[in-house]
Formats: C-alpha cells, structure tokens, sequence
C-alpha cells in the first residue's frame, strides 16, 4: 500500500509553486479560449446555414454576407438570427466573466499570492497523517472494523535529514487496539531489471518512548528514517520502510516512502534582511550555494495578530556563492488585506531543482516557525496598483479581444 504525500505536494510538492500559480492562470485561458473556438465554429456553420436555402447554391451563399440588403427575412430566417444572437449573447457573457476573473486572479504576481488560494500550504511542516484500512501483504483486507492512523513528517529529504513515522491501529470509535510490528524493513525502491545498489536494513519500531517516540505503551509505533544514516549515503532515489504487522493473528502490511537526495545544495547563513517601497515589502533570506542551478524558496507571511497573510516565493537561477533569496509581499496584496504590522517571515522551505533527473529536487533544510518580524509600516506607504506585466498585458488583451468580437456580433445581428 502505497503512501503518498496528499494534493498540491506537501514539502513544496512535486511541483513548483510558482509553476502551479503560472499553471492554474494559463489553463483558465486555454479553457476559455478553446471555448470561444469551439464556438466559432458553431456560430460559423450556424450562419452559413442561414444564408442557404434549398434553391440557392453553396457558392452564392458565401457571398451572402457581404451582399446589400434583401428583403425581409422569412419566418424561418428571422428564427435563425434569434438563435444566433442568442448563442453570441452567452458567448459576450463569457467573455466579459472570462476578463474579469482573470483580471481578478492576475491583479498580484506569481510570488506574492494570498495564502488563501493556498489553505495546504498554511502550516506546511505539520505531519501527513492518513487513516486507512489494515491490508495484508497481498492487498486484501485484513480485519473489518479496524482503522491505521499514520504519519510521516515529510517525502522528500536530503543529507542527514530524517522522517519520523507512525502507526496506530484503531476501532471504528477511535479506541486503540493491541499492534504487532513483527518485521520492518529499510530498502531501495530498484526499476524493474535494475540490481539494487544498497543492503536492506532492519529498522527499530517500538512503542517504548525511544528513539522519536513520544510515549511509551500509547498503541503508537514510531520508526525513525534517516537513509543518510542507515547505509543509503550514496543512494539517490525512493527509500521505503516496509511494516509488517499482527493484530489478533491476522496478518497486516504497509509502507512509507521517502525521496532522499544525499547532497547538500546550500548552506543557511543567519538573519534576514527587509526593504520596503510602494511595490510592497521583500524579505530576503540569505544562503551560501554550494550547488548553482535553479533555486525555489516558499515561505509564509503572517501579521502581528497571527493571521495568514501571504505565500511568497522565489523562483530562479543562482549562481555558487552567497546569495539572497528575495521573498516579496505585494503591495497592492497589503493594501487590500490591510494587517496589522509588523509582519512575520514563517516556516521557509527550500530545493535546488533537478531537471530530467530523480530525484528532481535536493532539499534543504526546513526553517521552522519565526524568521523574521518586520519593522512598522503604514499600509498608504504601499501601491496600490495591480501587477503589471508583459504576460499579464498579454493576456488581457486577448480576452479583450473576444469581448470586443462578441459584442460587435450582437450588436449586428440585435433589433
């Protein structure tokens, strides 16, 4: 039984963040775009048919349109026009929601977006916990009435980091049960024809306060994974800790992955700096890259009262050296979500991107909880002008464009 970390990739995803942002502004495009086409070619069959009639040939009718003025329509045309101007008075609306939602998502940039269109990425170091049936080895249910409770603290990990698990078996009223781990096993995740390039290793589990477990005899199993430790240093690839269990006799299965990555792209350097002007407020927080390439650093902007504000991301190429990661609230964010100063800089992750490669990404380590607290600042201090951009101009624009169509039709084929 697989685990798998749950939507959006926890630990910064298997995607960037910002692509995600880029992603989800250009399929409402595409989507609305390939709407509009799709009803091009409606509307264009649907004119042509109006223009023939059983005695007027193909050719005579694609002139039809540019031809003067002719006598009153039939019944049967004048029920066509109203068809048309009703499909071009929905396709008008469309377009015209089409523009102002993306207007709307558009109006603040890719790294500086509220937190809100994020509810995942709030408390991103917070363990994965998953409830599921108990299988046994082969897949099939093992027991009925009964729950797994787990954790794992993340998927991805690099150098000498670690991923905590857990398991708990339960009754359908939440009540903990008696739980056997009768063998745990640490091993590669090898391709099929490929020789594993690792030993397995038997893995500690215990109930016994030890080694992670935070109390002895609650009914939780706690195993520690630390593949830089346990004999997978130059492994690069899927670890898996596979847990085979006994509750009453029956046989129980599963397990956890962990994409562990053995070097160490960057190093941390102390304190973070802040500049503020009217685009907003940036953070930079300061690294010493061990490994150029390119960089995606997410973190997460609350006010003094403790409320979400922002996700804030960077995203782009940097060389070997120290280096500073900008971080940026909007202006135009701070002007309409209006916190209260100062702002605080939490829980920053980090990875140097690997491309046509697995792992894809080498992590670093996790900052964990307050950065940094801002100075005070008066929130007029602040622009409040949508973001503006090459991309953005772009696509306004060709929305507008189908706006502008639209309307022209109507206007044509109206009373």
């Amino acid at each position: 039984m697989r685990r798998r970390a749950p939507a959006r990739g926890r630990a910064a995803g298997v995607v960037l963040l910002v692509a995600a942002a880029v992603a989800a502004l250009l399929l409402w495009w595409l989507q609305a775009r390939s709407g509009i086409e799709g009803e091009r070619v409606q509307l264009a069959a649907r004119e042509a048919a109006a223009t023939v009639t059983p005695h007027t040939p193909a050719a005579a009718a694609a002139g039809a349109a540019s031809a003067p003025p002719g006598p009153p329509l039939s019944a049967l045309g004048r029920a066509e026009r109203a068809e048309q101007l009703e499909l071009w008075q929905a396709r008008l609306e469309r377009a015209r929601n089409a523009l102002d939602g993306y207007r709307a998502a558009a109006q603040y940039p890719h790294e500086s977006r509220p937190i809100e269109e994020h509810p995942d990425q709030v408390r991103p170091f917070e363990p994965i916990a998953e409830e599921r049936a108990l299988r046994m080895p082969g897949g099939g249910s093992a027991a009925q009435g009964v729950r797994l409770r787990t954790t794992q603290e993340r998927v991805f990990a690099s150098g000498l980091e670690s991923n905590r698990v857990t398991v708990t078996l339960t009754d359908e009223t939440g009540r903990v049960l008696p739980l056997r781990v009768t063998r745990a096993v640490l091993k590669e995740v090898t391709p099929p024809g490929q020789t594993a390039r690792t030993t397995e290793l038997a893995l500690d589990v215990n109930d016994a306060g030890r080694q992670g477990d935070a109390a002895a005899g609650d009914g939780t199993f706690t195993a520690l994974m630390q593949p830089g430790t346990q004999g997978f240093g130059s492994f690069a690839g899927t670890v898996r800790l596979e847990l085979y269990l006994d509750f009453q006799g029956q046989p129980g299965f599963i397990y956890f992955d962990l994409v562990y990555s053995p070097e160490q792209a960057a190093l941390w350097l102390p304190g973070v700096r802040e500049a503020a002007g009217p685009g907003g407020l940036d953070f930079f927080v300061k690294a010493q890259v061990l490994m150029p390439g390119r960089y995606v650093v997410t973190g997460r902007v609350d006010d003094h009262r403790g409320l979400p504000l922002a996700l804030v991301q960077f995203n782009g190429e940097v060389g070997k050296g120290d280096a500073e990661f900008r971080l940026p609230v909007f202006g135009k964010l701070i002007r309409d979500r209006q916190p209260e100063f100062p702002l605080v800089l939490r829980d920053v992750e980090a990875f140097l991107l690997k491309r046509d490669a697995f792992p894809d990404r080498v992590m670093l380590p996790r900052l964990a909880g307050v950065q940094h607290r801002s100075r005070s600042h008066a929130l007029a201090s602040f622009s409040a002008a949508e973001w503006a951009s090459e991309e953005r101009t772009r696509h306004l624009t060709e929305f507008g464009k189908d706006v502008a169509e639209a309307e022209a039709k109507v206007k044509q084929l109206g009373p």
